[in-house]
């Protein structure tokens, strides 16, 4: 996300009676999908799927760097769903990046062309996030319990594994190992052995070692497997007779021993089994039979729905307000004892300012308000570890917490304007966000600086009538008379917060 997207085509007034139309973008380590939907009376109609294999993880060097033919395989193919949204006039699009993405070098320039064919932000989904949407999209998928759950999702460059209860999710598990990945580095130019599989099916154990405890010891637990690699196991297993539903231990193993038979991937041709997914299936079958052997599972059956549905159920409760982000940031004010009181003083505050300086400083977006308020009510959460520098502890907690519902980069956002709360401003974290989003970073920082500032007292009393006005460099914030000077420290506050930010180019003006 390195430069402001091209939008999307806007509907036309004439246009107001069109349904909603909504979508999800995964761009996965095999496979880019794209998920389309309608939403009709209050209702999510599925109008459109498409896949097609780029193969990204394949051109991802050691170093982050993408071949040029993997970079050109992706950018078509987003070029393509970007005329597909335009075509249909998607209102709203979440587009996410995963494994091979967040490996991939941010600064090469990639993920600016993608978004700019594509005409939309593209995330980059931290492998604990990719859990929770691939859950969500699971439980979204299967008629409704209030049972226990295990999903699987083996993809291109990780594996995620989730232990939940109805639709919460428990245990979250994102594991450095996918069939792209695992094929590449046992089963070299493509080269079928009995060595290969018992290297890979050695290293997949050792992954999942570590997590074991957390899954195996569960028990009714209705074990659900989904997205390319599983569902292509289950249906060479029923085209050739091995099972009837889902899969076992047993029927993965019968499996290993039909691909042993081919030399090479290459020659790999069993029913069931597209020419696609043989390129990369003994290293995700490898990965599978140790996930059935490993956390004991008797059967494993498949499910339909997967991250790109868990990307567009997640965006359908943004639209209607039941945003993940949101219960994220009281779930983590509780967990840090924030003064909850406190918080909302700031937040009131900080809405009032940003109320009568949105339009100058073009901060009118949700994710501009959004941000303001989420870092206002969690702006103490560093004071549970320490006074000292709470500010910096606050910013590391919100960078590298788990945080269901936020991409990576908003993380970084919120640790951003925690971590400038007070203090000298650290341009370092604003300038290591996406370029597009710095300078709303650093106006959204100042506000809530101010806001923090002007309640410092931590009273209950209210709020005196503020006037802001503001310009591309200079700040003007006036107060009544009588309260400035009955409120002395405040103003010192406020002349040393003079110098701090014309230090980062803003000039400072109390009347």
């Amino acid at each position: 996300m390195h430069k402001q997207p091209a939008a999307a085509d806007r509907p036309s007034p004439s246009d107001d009676t069109r349904p909603e139309i909504i979508a999800a973008v995964d761009l996965g380590s095999n496979s880019f999908h794209m998920i389309v939907g309608e939403l009709r009376h209050g209702q999510l109609a599925i109008i459109d799927r498409i896949r097609e294999t780029v193969r990204l993880a394949e051109g991802l060097s050691s170093r982050g760097d993408l071949s040029a033919a993997a970079r050109k395989r992706a950018l078509d193919c987003l070029s393509r769903f970007g005329e597909r949204l335009r075509e249909i006039h998607a209102n709203r699009v979440r587009a996410a990046g995963t494994s091979t993405i967040r490996r991939a070098k941010e600064d090469s320039g990639f993920m600016a062309e993608a978004e700019t064919l594509l005409g939309h932000p593209i995330e980059i989904v931290s492998g604990i996030e990719e859990a929770r949407l691939v859950y969500s999209g699971v439980t979204q998928s299967l008629p409704p319990t209030e049972g226990m759950r295990l999903v699987s999702d083996i993809g291109g460059g990780s594996t995620e594994i989730i232990l939940g209860q109805g639709a919460s999710p428990r245990a979250l598990e994102s594991l450095h190992m996918g069939c792209v990945s695992m094929t590449e580095r046992f089963f070299p130019d493509g080269d079928i052995s009995s060595s290969g599989f018992r290297k890979a099916r050695m290293a997949a154990r050792l992954e999942l070692r570590p997590v074991k405890a957390f899954f195996r010891d569960a028990r009714d637990i209705d074990v659900i497997g989904t997205s390319g690699t599983i569902r292509s196991t289950v249906a060479v297993a029923q085209a050739l007779g091995l099972a009837e539903t889902g899969i076992t231990l047993d029927v993965a193993e019968a499996l290993i021993r039909e691909v042993k038979s081919f030399g090479n991937t290459r020659e790999l041709s069993l029913k069931g089994l597209s020419e696609r997914r043989a390129q990369v299936w003994p290293g995700g079958l490898a990965i599978l039979a140790e996930i059935l052997s490993t956390l004991r599972i008797e059967e494993m059956r498949v499910s339909d729905g997967a991250l790109r549905e868990g990307l567009l159920y997640d965006l359908l409760g943004r639209l209607q307000h039941e945003d993940a982000r949101e219960r994220t940031v009281r779930a983590m004010a509780s967990r840090y004892q924030v003064d909850k009181e406190q918080a909302q003083r700031v937040a009131e505050t900080a809405t009032t300012l940003h109320a009568q300086c949105a339009d100058a400083w073009g901060l009118q977006r949700d994710l501009s308000q959004n941000m303001l308020e989420w870092s206002s009510r969690l702006h103490e959460i560093g004071l549970d570890i320490s006074h000292d520098g709470y500010q910096r502890h606050g910013a590391y907690i919100a960078e590298h917490a788990d945080m269901p519902g936020f991409p990576r980069a908003e993380q970084r956002f919120l640790a951003a304007l925690i971590g400038g709360q007070r203090h000298k401003i650290d341009m370092s974290r604003v300038d290591a966000m996406p370029r597009s989003w710095r300078s709303s970073a650093l106006r959204l920082l100042v506000i809530l600086r101010l806001a923090v500032l002007l309640n410092r007292s931590r009273k209950a009393d209210a709020q005196p009538p503020i006037t802001f006005r503001v310009s591309d460099d200079s700040i003007e914030i006036g107060f009544e008379s009588e309260w400035l000077a009955a409120n002395p420290l405040t103003i010192a506050d406020l002349e040393r917060e003079q110098e701090l930010l014309l230090a980062v180019g803003y000039k400072l003006t109390v009347i």
